[in-house]
């Protein structure tokens, strides 16, 4: 991780401590994002925990390796072949003081085509670095 992303992962950690739940898990899904639409695989899954879950129709994996391996041919230099991300959260729950379950709608737009959109349902956990995805159902 070079100086610059260390620096900037400890700054959003710091204001996540300060805010709302869902202000701080929105500004981690937004760092998320800008990692995805700039085309860094590491950034986009900075929002992981180590021990997460993702499943999507038929598949599941488990463990943010094994999902970045997922995800990792989508990514070329300066930017992501699938088009630029952008998440709406759509409804809230609070499960514990360090639980919150997410909606969201994900929207891909292409550089030319149709834009895809779907629905992504988001465990987090608040940890020490901050709240991190411990298990997505994307559709």
């Amino acid at each position: 991780m070079t100086i610059v992303a260390f620096a900037i992962a400890q700054a959003v950690a710091a204001a996540a401590a300060t805010a709302s739940p869902q202000a701080a898990i929105e500004t981690e899904l937004a760092a998320s994002a800008a990692g995805w639409n700039s085309g860094s695989l590491d950034r986009f899954m900075s929002v992981y925990a180590d021990d997460a879950v993702y499943s999507s129709g038929k598949d599941m994996v488990r463990g943010k390796a094994a999902i970045a391996k997922r995800y990792a041919g989508s990514f070329a230099e300066g930017g992501n072949a699938r088009g630029r991300l952008s998440f709406q959260p759509a409804a809230w729950r609070t499960i514990s003081n360090v639980h919150m379950l997410l909606v969201a709608r994900w929207t891909l737009t292409p550089a030319s085509g149709t834009a895809q959109t779907g629905l992504t349902t988001l465990l987090f956990e608040r940890r020490k670095d901050g709240w991190r995805i411990i298990a997505d159902h994307s559709s």
